[in-house]
């Protein structure tokens, strides 16, 4: 069936795609050297790559939280991945003020603020899983009931979506489709806990997709296994944890993988496009693709890892196609952030944006010289136990300040040092005292 045309065509549809841990630089249109993600470099090439898009916070659950509200965790109250599953039901979501403001509103796959998976207020429509979901023959909540499903969970939640997208309607739509993928298959207790191992067979491709790459080494940043070396926070003896070194990267095989998942979203995005490009909405739909976070493939020893504020973590793809609004081809360099995707949809569609939003619409700029970044300390994984911090980002340098871990701050000179291998903390006294001002700046402006 095609799709009705909206009554209001002034009004654009709507379709955000948010993707788990994908890192800013997997994409063919990010630079990647063999990645097949042909839909998503269409978006690029018609519409907008952000290069310097951000995660507020580099962590599932509160990265979440702030795509769909514009707020920072200290103000959602979603700040780790343990169940506040009740708080999330008290969010007000821009997709919640779509469908205030007359939208026909659809939310398509992993919520990930505890393990309820019942709908959320503001969704005409619903579809979701308990915690982290499975891979294969998910079991789905659809609309309140238990909807078993067999086969691959990217291709099913796209099946669900478009259903959605092609139905006959007299409203615009907004379609929020958060993917599973390119998550690894764990189990999930309900206070965040995981039985996961970190080995490339918990990473499942679509069966038809498990033998692409196959022969292909995935490159590898030149900070790739480099021990932390005045990364005090890193080098802790922690009981019963390894220390970082070769041993505790990610292999290969993992990173194929996940790059193999990957590769089912792109076809759910062509699929996407295919369905609006046949009901001509194509150019009256802002399509928006972008990850919660990034992931570690090693660097600084990292594995199977995100958490923490190094470059390989916060900086996240952010692609957006959208005629009236962004310039086919072009690249705006300004720092984007998670915050100012609330913002921007509502705007994009005419709705009223509210007051105090921590974040702005990247269609009026507002150029930002600094930005802050923010993790909660949790229990989950205990390397970073008592690892708190929040951290200031600008054009040349970055400072990371530990919560609970005395002396042993951050700075680097992103300038000088793009990899972050040199802290220069207790070399920098002035710079130092600079970032921590600007630090205290940005946390005033976050009430």
């Amino acid at each position: 069936m095609p799709l009705a045309a909206a009554a209001q065509p002034a009004r654009p549809n709507i379709v955000f795609i948010l993707v788990d841990d994908l890192r800013f630089d997997e994409l063919g249109c990010t630079g990647h050297p063999f990645a097949e993600t042909p839909n998503v470099d269409r978006l690029a090439r018609e519409g907008a790559s952000f290069r310097n898009a951000f995660a507020c916070t580099p962590l599932c659950s509160p990265s979440r939280a702030t795509f769909l509200t514009g707020h920072y965790p200290r103000k959602t109250g979603i700040i780790d991945n343990t169940d506040r599953s009740p708080r999330s039901h008290q969010l007000v979501t821009w997709p919640r003020l779509l469908h205030e403001a007359g939208y026909e509103t659809g939310f398509f796959g992993k919520w990930h603020m505890g393990v309820d998976d019942s709908p959320r207020p503001g969704f005409d429509h619903w579809v979701s899983f308990p915690g982290q979901g499975e891979s294969m023959d998910p079991v789905f909540n659809v609309n309140g009931k238990t909807a078993p499903q067999k086969g691959y969970i990217t291709d099913l939640l796209t099946d669900e979506a478009l259903r959605f997208m092609q139905r006959r309607r007299s409203a615009p739509f907004c379609v929020y489709l958060s993917h599973k993928a390119i998550h690894p298959n764990i189990t999930q207790a309900p206070d965040g806990s995981t039985n996961r191992p970190s080995t490339s067979d918990t990473f499942i491709p679509a069966p038809r997709h498990r033998e692409l790459y196959k022969g292909k080494t995935p490159p590898r940043r030149p900070n790739y296994l480099k021990p932390p070396k005045g990364k005090a926070a890193l080098e802790r003896r922690i009981e019963g944890v390894e220390p970082l070194g070769p041993a505790t990267g990610t292999d290969d095989e993992t990173i194929l993988n996940r790059m193999r998942m990957m590769k089912a979203i792109d076809e759910s995005l062509g699929r996407l496009l295919k369905s609006l490009e046949s009901a001509g909405q194509l150019d009256n739909t802002a399509v928006i693709f972008t990850s919660d976070h990034g992931y570690f493939y090693g660097e600084h020893c990292l594995g199977a890892e995100r958490r923490l504020a190094y470059e390989e973590a916060i900086r996240i793809p952010l692609v957006a196609r959208f005629p009236r609004a962004f310039t086919a081809g072009s690249r705006p360099e300004a720092f984007t952030l998670a915050v100012d995707i609330a913002p921007t949809c509502l705007s994009l569609a005419g709705v009223p944006v509210p007051a105090g939003l921590h974040g702005h619409s990247v269609t009026a700029p507002r150029p930002r010289e600094s930005f802050l970044i923010e993790y909660y300390s949790d229990t989950v994984f205990k390397r970073i136990h008592r690892m708190g911090y929040e951290a200031v980002r600008t054009r040349r340098w970055k400072y990371i300040r530990y919560r609970d871990l005395v002396g042993m701050d951050e700075l680097y000179d992103l300038a000088a040092d793009p990899y972050e291998l040199n802290n220069v903390a207790g070399s920098a006294p002035g710079d130092l005292a600079k970032m921590k001002s600007e630090l205290e700046r940005l946390r005033a402006e976050l009430v």
